[in-house]
């Protein structure tokens, strides 16, 4: 993810100092699976699947080969499909969207509110006799207003399906609730249990991040765990009969156990990335950038950091020139992508969504993110004047 190695850029990520703190554990769990000769739905992958259920608080946990695959498999387990729409919020990465059109599924988008989640005040205006299922998005780490949305869900008799990707160990506490504020830091409940599956990814630069690809679905349904488990291993509940047509999306063991590491230390990675968040809302005082909010009652874990600037592109472009790389989380919605083009969903349909893509901008936020390195962040943003010539 870094690229570019050279300690006078700072780089948006940099994985190789998550993957230093805690080398020995890392370096000793490779080599341990390596030696154990079993490498595929072993032991590391059953304990990971066990502890990472504890972590979440659900039932049960079920690792797959990525996001993607998560969120394909969660829509097919709760039989949605041709015919059927799923409301999704608009300003979501593209693969929210593929789980649902993977299957046949018709997206039906909707706008998002001042803290990039769902807009649960639109959702009713887009109900038809067709909806189906809810697609709820905690994006760049921060829990969406659950409560409304499970209550449409039950009143409906829809599915509720959360996307995690984003938002490992972020937490729920209610309306009204700050637990956060209040010091009640076990409190809550945390994303990807509200809804019938939640459906997480373990690429690299999550806070929950593997060396590689990888993703679960978590779930208090036993039945919906049962039919993951055979569809993501060819359909097959045992070696060899299939009972349908599966497909090959199964956490690897070296995954699983380096993840099993990773997990361990999750507390302490979120806090870190919470520090580094409330210095730069705390020191970034620039009229032409808006900062992210964080809503009373919702955890944030900043897997990304996003402010928005009219001036984007000039803004990035000059923080580039004193070497600080940044990137847009999302420049093209999934509404005006070339892949969603058959929707015929033009711009100017969803204006708040398209109004997000033209001005966010992820600013460094990683895990080992030294004080000097944000100070210089920081004064860069500061001193950023829309027109002046660097």
């Amino acid at each position: 993810m870094s690229g570019n190695s050279s300690d006078t850029v700072i780089q948006t990520n940099r994985l190789d100092r998550g993957f230093f703190r805690y080398q020995e554990e890392f370096e000793s769990k490779a080599l341990a699976v390596l030696r154990s000769g079993w490498y595929i739905l072993g032991e590391e992958v059953s304990s990971f699947e066990k502890e990472y259920a504890e972590f979440t608080g659900s039932k049960y946990c079920v690792g797959v080969g990525n996001g993607l695959d998560a969120l394909t498999l969660a829509f097919r387990a709760l039989g949605i499909g041709e015919g059927d729409e799923v409301l999704v919020q608009a300003n979501t990465y593209i693969a929210s969207v593929m789980g649902i059109t993977i299957n046949g599924a018709t997206p039906v988008f909707i706008e998002p509110d001042e803290y990039y989640a769902l807009d649960e005040d639109r959702i009713e205006e887009k109900l038809t006799e067709k909806t189906k299922a809810i697609l709820v998005v905690h994006l760049y780490g921060q829990a969406a207003k659950m409560d409304k949305l499970v209550s449409i869900c039950k009143k409906r008799g829809l599915k509720l399906v959360e996307d995690c990707a984003q938002s490992h160990g972020a937490r729920f506490f209610g309306p009204g609730n700050d637990a956060l504020q209040n010091g009640a830091e076990s409190s809550g409940k945390m994303t990807g249990t509200f809804g019938d599956i939640g459906c997480f990814s373990f690429y690299p630069s999550k806070n929950i991040g593997a060396f590689g690809d990888g993703g679960c679905i978590v779930t208090d349904d036993a039945e919906i765990d049962r039919t993951i488990r055979m569809l993501r291993n060819y359909g097959s509940e045992k070696r060899y009969y299939n009972k349908v047509v599966g497909v090959n999306s199964r956490l690897d063991e070296l995954q699983a156990g380096l993840l099993r590491v990773r997990l361990s230390h999750i507390e302490e990675l979120n806090d870190e990335k919470k520090r580094l968040a409330a210095r730069y809302d705390e020191e970034i005082n620039n009229d032409v950038i808006n900062k992210p909010e964080r809503r009373p009652g919702c955890e944030h874990i900043y897997h990304q950091y996003v402010i928005r600037c009219e001036k984007r592109d000039e803004l990035a472009a000059y923080l580039k020139e004193r070497g600080i790389l940044t990137i847009i989380h999302y420049p093209i919605p999934p509404h005006l992508s070339e892949a969603y083009s058959y929707l015929g969903i033009k711009r100017g349909s969803l204006p708040i969504t398209e109004h997000y893509a033209d001005t966010v901008l992820s600013i460094p936020m990683y895990n080992g993110l030294t004080e000097e390195e944000q100070e210089m962040v920081i004064r860069a943003l500061n001193e950023f004047q829309p027109g002046s010539q660097i």
